[in-house]
């Protein structure tokens, strides 16, 4: 049996309620690969704890009072580099799951996870890995694509009258401004929706609803 079989993995949880704090430290104590060392009430006091404590793995909640869980963890990593950082919460919003994996946690957790992938998480965490709730991997991805940049108002209105066939002189004039800032307008919108020409541009507006 390797060193690294026979050392628990040491535990921080940091949750503002004290019954799911007891009830997670209850859990996780019931695998003799792991070992609670500190409880926390707030942000604050995690990175306090963690920055003493070193644990391998934080266990935060993702709201609590005063500073949250992602601000934590950014806190966090910084103070205690080592650490892996946990969020396990009752919410999963996609901008929540989001900020959390961009501020360096290694994985987002329900709090309705089941014992065996609470256990499973911290260990996989202390290993390195990435862990997520099952049903939480689709709104991650989701989350994590990249959100195409708007189209301003005036590219949209350049757009617009490209579809109705007018040429850039005639767009200047219908929008009183000069043929060259129509086409920096149009140079503008191509490299937001990622094509070259005239015709892609206005297809791809529409199949996004920007010209409705």
């Amino acid at each position: 049996m390797s060193v690294e079989d026979t050392v628990a993995v040491r535990v921080l949880l940091a949750d503002d309620h004290p019954v799911v704090r007891e009830g997670l430290c209850a859990i996780l104590e019931s695998d003799p690969g792991i070992e609670v060392v500190g409880q926390a009430g707030s942000g604050e006091e995690a990175v306090t704890l963690a920055t003493r404590l070193l644990p391998d793995v934080v266990l935060l909640d993702l709201r609590m009072g005063g500073m949250d869980g992602v601000a934590a963890t950014g806190h966090i990593l910084r103070q205690a580099p080592r650490s892996k950082v946990v969020i396990v919460t009752t919410y999963e919003d996609d901008s929540d799951i989001l900020r959390a994996v961009e501020a360096g946690a290694a994985g987002y957790l329900l709090k309705g996870s089941s014992r065996a992938e609470l256990i499973e998480a911290v260990h996989g965490a202390a290993r390195g890995g990435t862990v997520l709730t099952p049903s939480l991997a689709t709104k991650l991805f989701r989350a994590r694509a990249v959100e195409p940049a708007p189209l301003s108002a005036r590219e949209c209105e350049v757009l617009r009258l490209v579809s109705q066939g007018l040429t850039n002189a005639d767009i200047g004039r219908e929008l009183f401004i000069g043929e060259a800032t129509v086409k920096t307008h149009l140079l503008r919108a191509f490299k937001k929706l990622e094509v070259s020409d005239r015709t892609a541009a206005v297809i791809t507006a529409l199949e996004r609803g920007l010209l409705a």
